[in-house]
Order: structure tokens, then sequence, then C-alpha cells
């Protein structure tokens, strides 16, 4: 049986209730879509609209599920898999890959505002990452100390940073219209037009935002006030409606900005990097604009960048802690944990390891991860023993069944592709 909160005396206003798809969808418009957008742009034009435009309907449904897992029984998911998951080795070794995931995401994310720290100030790539690391923290801080509400804005400021940065260069340089509608009609060209598809969807739709989201929502609507023992069926059914409401509305605004922007940096390398050399990594993209747009169109891609790996590394962080008390049923130091999940990414900057193929390999390790959060999911809140009235109807758990088979399968073959050199 369900165990909900009771029902807040004032329910709060709609618009309050938005926030945490926003936070949740930050992890869309990470280092790692930044790169695999823009390279899919220069070296293959439009042709990968599709992908962008497919991913983000997927994503969508991914992420209501995620948070309605939240809504409704004011668990995270990896609080209802460590329930469910009765034996402690299987807990354990579900938590060990979800934290090998979480730590290659966070990977990603510190490298890409380390390279935007060079690009913008020509910091050492090392202590770019330190600084990544160090404001993380303190924007985690805002979460731990001051709730959920302030971690929002803070987040969602990011994201409009984010979203002025790489959206800037197309109104200096707009794209083909034939070219754009072209891209959706799906299609490849060869096996790299394959394998950049995959990355695509990888860094598009990635574990720890769906670990995420369920954590958010659960944060937000999880606690209220008691309400009168009579009316706590019918008021608290009412409540749920309408969290779920507006969380729909909160999804839809948060993938429409996530899906614009990873629009808008592929559409930007379409229509200006095409051909161009050297714009398979960040460094030459930024280089390439520079050299076509000028350095305002530079610079404000890289300050997105920056945005976008401070914002993206503090979720990634979040979702990390969530994943370890949900599963281990273990809390441990904000501050502490931060430091020992910046480790591997200060290696490989201090080591000198290029940073675009450390962005692809945190990709593949993610890759392993996504069957992992997404059929737990799907399977969850298909169950009425778990989400009661509030359970998928039939058409949503067969939607997300086919969203699961195309990205476990176009992962599979991000696998392939890698591990074979093809």
């Amino acid at each position: 049986m369900i165990e909900t909160p009771a029902p807040r005396t004032t329910p709060p206003r709609s618009l309050w209730l938005l926030g945490p798809a926003l936070v949740a969808g930050v992890a869309y418009l990470d280092p790692g879509n930044v790169a695999s957008n823009m390279t899919a742009g220069a070296q293959y034009g439009y042709l990968l609209v599709w992908i962008v435009v497919a991913g983000n309907v997927m994503a969508w449904l991914i992420q209501y599920l995620s948070a309605k897992l939240g809504v409704v029984t004011g668990q995270s998911l990896p609080e209802v898999l460590g329930q469910r998951l009765h034996r402690p080795w299987a807990r354990r070794a579900y938590w060990l890959q979800a934290e090998l995931v979480a730590m290659a995401t966070d990977i990603a994310e510190v490298i890409g505002g380390a390279v935007a720290l060079n690009l913008l100030f020509d910091i050492p790539l090392l202590v770019g990452g330190v600084i990544t690391g160090a404001v993380s923290i303190a924007i985690l801080l805002v979460q731990s100390r001051r709730g959920p509400r302030p971690f929002e804005f803070v987040i969602i400021g990011l994201m409009a940073i984010i979203t002025i940065g790489f959206v800037a260069g197309l109104f200096i340089a707009p794209p083909d219209p034939a070219g754009v509608v072209g891209g959706l009609v799906p299609r490849f060209q060869d096996t790299g037009s394959v394998l950049l598809a995959a990355s695509i969807l990888g860094a598009t739709i990635m574990p720890h935002a769906i670990y995420a989201h369920s954590s958010l929502a659960r944060d937000r609507f999880g606690a209220a006030a008691p309400g009168s023992p009579g009316e706590t069926a019918r008021t608290e059914t009412s409540r749920i409606r309408r969290l779920l409401t507006a969380t729909r509305w909160d999804v839809s605004i948060a993938m429409i900005i996530a899906g614009s922007v990873n629009l808008a940096i592929l559409l930007l390398a379409a229509a200006n990097l095409a051909g161009v050399d050297g714009t398979d990594s960040l460094e030459g993209a930024h280089a390439a604009l520079a050299a076509g747009l000028g350095p305002v169109v530079a610079t404000f891609f890289a300050v997105g960048l920056l945005a976008s790996g401070l914002a993206s590394t503090s979720v990634g962080a979040y979702a990390g802690a969530e994943i370890m008390h949900g599963l281990l049923r273990v809390r441990v130091p904000l501050l502490a944990r931060r430091l020992i999940t910046l480790i591997p990414a200060l290696l490989i900057l201090g080591l000198g390891i290029d940073p675009t193929l450390a962005l692809v390999l945190s990709q593949v390790v993610l890759s392993f991860g996504i069957p992992f959060a997404l059929i737990p999911l799907v399977a969850l809140t298909a169950q009425r023993r778990t989400l009661g009235a509030w359970a998928n109807r039939v058409w949503t758990t067969a939607a997300g069944i086919v969203a699961s088979v195309l990205l476990i399968a176009l992962n599979g073959a991000l696998l392939w592709l890698v591990l074979t050199g093809a």
C-alpha cells in the first residue's frame, strides 16, 4: 500500500509547482551533448536533426515517468529499488553500476567546465577542473542548507545562460530552412552517422537524470502539512492529480528548452562549420566559430559551455548522493563525497589525456547504465502495487517499452562501434 503525505492546507499556485524538471533538464545540456551535437552538425550537416527531435520526445516520456514516481510514492527511484532489492549484494551491485555511471557523467561535466575556463581565461585544464568542482560544491551547499527551491533558482539561472550562449549564434548566421526540414526525414548516411546518432541519444537520455528527477520531485512534493482525516483520500487524489498536471507542464517546458538548445547547437554547426577541420573537439569548434562568425559568438559559446559544466556537474553530484542513499541507505557528508567524485576527472586533466577522448569514453560508460535505469522505471510505473490508481495506462507503458528498446539498441550500437573501431 502506498503511503503518501497528507495534503497542504493551502495548495501552492501552479507556477510555484514548476522547477524540478528544469533542474533535471540541465542533464540534457551537459558538455557531452554539446560535443555530440556540434560534431554531428559539422560532419553531417542537417542529416541528424531528426535524431535530436526523436530523442527529445522520448526524453519527455521518460522524465515524466520518473517525476510521477517521485510525486505519487514520495520516494526516489533508488529508494524504491532499494526496498525491492532485498539481498544486500544485489543492492550493492546495483549501486556500483549506478555510481560508476554517475562518476562517468561527472567526468564529462567537469572536463567541459575546465575546457570552457581555458577557452575564456586561458586557465590550465587542471586548475579549471578544480574551480568547476569548487563552484559545484557551493551550488550543492545551497541545496543542502536552503532547500530545493533556491537550488532550482540557481540551476534555472544557469540554464538561461546556457540557452543564450548556444542560441545566440543562430541569430547572426541562421540555418537553411530547407536543410532543417530535410533533416527531419529519418535516415543515416554511413557507419559514422550511426555512431553519432547513438552518441547524441546517449548524451541526451542519461541514467543520472532519471534518478535525479524522481528525487527532485520527492523533495518538492513529498512533505506536506497534515489535513483532516475525513478528507484525506479525496483531497490526496485531488492533490496528486494537480501535481501531475503541473509536472507535465514542467517536463514540457524543460524539454522544449533542452531540445531547442540541442537543436540550435547542431544547426549552428551545420550552417557554419560543415566541412571545417578540427570541429570534432570543443576547442576546435570554438576556434572555428571565432574564425567564421567572430569572437563574440565564440565567447557566447564558451560561456554557455561553462554554465553547462557547472550546472550539470551539480545535478550529477546530487543524483550520485541520492543513488547512494536510496540503495545503500547511507549518507556521506556532501563535501567529502564531492571531493571523492572529483578525483577521476582531475586525474584525467592532470595526466594530459585528450579531453574530447575522455568525453567520448564517458558516453560509452553511460551506455552501460541505460538499461538499469530505464527498465525498472517503466516496470515500476506500470505496477498498480507501486502507483495504485496512478499506474501507467497501457499505451503509456507500450510507449515506454518502445522508447527503452530503441535507446538500449542504439546505445548497444554505440558500444559495438566504439569498441570494435568500426
